[in-house]
């Protein structure tokens, strides 16, 4: 077919010379291989399945050809386009913005969740194009405010993600309710089952328009992992962006609540960072993203869902800090750096050769290399700081401009300072600050030496052989919460519904503290001191304050008793309860 094959420039697509001059701002000089396949297949009208994975110019691909069907004398909605996201909308929006900078009647509105109604409903009045998320398209329909009688075309953007959150029968309401005639077009990363029956019941002889792995250039971006012990991920990322210092860089978690305790975890250490995911209002996402674009935030955590749709050409790095679920995730998250020409780099957090073989894995399907680097040592990052620094510093000497702290240097000199002694003093005023943050983050890392030379203490958590938890799960939660690493554990006892564990003295109060809200075999756990019969452990973190307001106690024992023997109700000691 002749329009599989590669167009060399935007110019032999025939585009209007308004739009053509547009896409000469934008800086775009030859279509992407999506754009060469969908372009003109939307033009003759025929139905559309587009495989296309993220940063391959699928939106150009569509929103050229939608625009083109548009009557701007007509000011019915002739174009619906559905995101999985706001960000995906906001994003496909400012792109047909700028592709019609030049050609006046077209009028773009987005519609999705945790903005003001009545500003949409005022806007939808005149808009022909609207772009939004299925769950507030149905609101709008439902308070008749957005009619799709005079639907031309409708984009499914992202299906597989609008159906992973659940808007599959928003999705199908909304299709029922255009005309039978119009045009459809599906891009999707994958094709499950549910795809394919939303293809066979909405779309009509659908062509397939799909890019090749090959085609998803990673070329620009540098991917290295590395793999630190459990419990040791936050410190390596901590290190790695000391070491680094990039000016934009992106972390993505798996979960909202990782992302949460990551975000406050830098931020604790001195870091510029934010959280992005799915539990924010819009306001604070729209002040998130902003900060973001605009340097005041330097490290934006994300999950991939909220990251869905972040167009920021900037990224200098991409830090996974949980195992991307599968490759299409992978790409999509690296793929926030390394773009419209510029290098950048991917770093992978790993725990343990479990996850080193499932990274290694999705970067052999996705046909490229990586790299496992160190984590740097502090004296390497101080090293690297120096380096850095005094670039800085000559680089302000090269440019040779007026020194407006040239008075104050005679005065010192005049003071009978030496211009040794005046530089090595400024030097420190200014890069002390970074010093020190190094300082803390190596006292975090402290080791607890020899198992025989330490002070154990024990814990009890309430989980034992019923539960079916072993001692690598139990160990791998300690380390993953906590700052210790598997070496400093010590002797565990695992009995029908508790079990003993002995841990450095020390160590007790940040276990205690961090362990609270785990869960082992995907039972939550409480955890408190041991208390033995006439004689307790107590440790003023020895229990939680329930949010209620309540006091809570562990109401569990840890008496030994023979396997299979019923609880007897009895239990030694009294609980320890937390200070409010």
């Amino acid at each position: 077919m002749e329009t599989m094959n590669m167009i060399n420039g935007f110019r032999e697509l025939m585009l209007d010379s308004r739009m053509m001059r547009a896409i000469d701002d934008m800086g775009f000089e030859n279509p992407t291989e999506i754009q060469s396949q969908a372009i003109p297949l939307m033009r003759s009208g025929a139905d559309i399945i587009g495989r296309s994975q993220t940063g391959t110019g699928k939106t150009m691909a569509f929103a050229i050809p939608a625009i083109e069907k548009i009557d701007p004398d007509d000011d019915s909605v002739q174009v619906l386009i559905m995101c999985p996201t706001r960000e995906l909308a906001l994003q496909c929006s400012e792109e047909i913005k700028k592709l019609t900078k030049y050609i006046h009647g077209i009028r773009p509105v987005e519609v999705y969740g945790g903005a003001p109604m009545d500003r949409q409903i005022a806007r939808l009045k005149r808009a022909n194009v609207v772009i939004g998320t299925p769950g507030r398209i149905m609101d709008h329909m439902r308070r008749h405010t957005l009619r799709l009688d005079h639907i031309k075309l409708v984009v499914l953007d992202e299906a597989d993600e609008m159906l992973s959150m659940g808007f599959k029968e928003d999705m199908e309401t909304i299709l029922r309710d255009t005309p039978e005639e119009r045009q459809t077009v599906l891009f999707s990363a994958t094709m499950p089952p549910s795809i394919l029956a939303i293809t066979n019941e909405f779309q009509k002889d659908p062509q397939m328009v799909q890019v090749s792995r090959k085609q998803i250039t990673l070329d620009n971006i540098i991917q290295q992992y590395v793999d630190v012990p459990m419990g040791r991920k936050a410190d390596a990322l901590k290190l790695l962006l000391y070491y680094y210092e990039p000016s934009l860089a992106m972390v993505f978690c798996n979960t909202k609540k990782m992302a949460d305790e990551l975000t406050e975890s830098l931020q604790q250490s001195g870091f510029n960072a934010d959280a992005l995911h799915g539990d924010l209002k819009q306001s604070q996402r729209n002040t998130v993203m902003d900060k973001f674009r605009g340097g005041t935030t330097s490290v934006l955590v994300a999950t991939d869902v909220a990251a869905r749709g972040i167009d920021v050409n900037d990224v200098e790095f991409v830090f996974n800090f949980d195992i991307p679920q599968n490759n299409e995730y992978y790409v999509h998250r690296i793929g926030r750096t390394g773009r419209v020409g510029k290098k950048g780099t991917s770093v992978t957090i790993c725990s343990g050769r479990r996850q080193v073989i499932t990274l290694t894995q999705i970067v052999r399907e996705l046909k490229c290399s990586i790299t496992e680097i160190p984590v740097p040592s502090g004296e390497e990052i101080r090293n690297h700081m120096k380096e850095t620094n005094a670039e800085s510093v000559l680089a302000v000497l090269k440019r040779g401009e007026e020194k407006p702290y040239a008075e104050m240097v005679n005065y010192l000199l005049e003071k009978g300072y030496s211009l040794f002694d005046i530089a090595a003093a400024a030097l420190q005023l200014h890069f002390s600050e970074k010093e020190i943050k190094i300082a803390d983050i190596r006292q975090e890392r402290k080791q607890y030496g020899k198992k025989a030379d330490v002070d154990f203490s024990k814990i009890v958590m309430d989980i034992g052989r019923s539960s079916h938890a072993a001692p690598n799960h139990i160990v791998a939660s300690i380390t993953e919460r906590s700052l210790l690493h598997g070496s400093d554990i010590g002797k565990i006892e695992i009995y029908d519904d508790y079990s003993v564990i002995s841990i450095p003295s020390g160590a007790m109060e940040d276990v205690l503290d961090r362990m609270y809200g785990a869960k082992i075999c995907g039972k939550p756990v409480k955890i408190r001191a041991y208390e033995e019969k006439g004689r307790t452990t107590h440790h003023p973190a020895a229990a939680k304050k329930h949010p209620s307001g309540h006091r809570e106690t562990t109401g569990f024992h840890h008496e030994r008793r023979p396997a299979g023997q019923k609880h007897s109700g009895k239990s030694y000691g009294k609980n320890i309860r937390r200070k409010g």
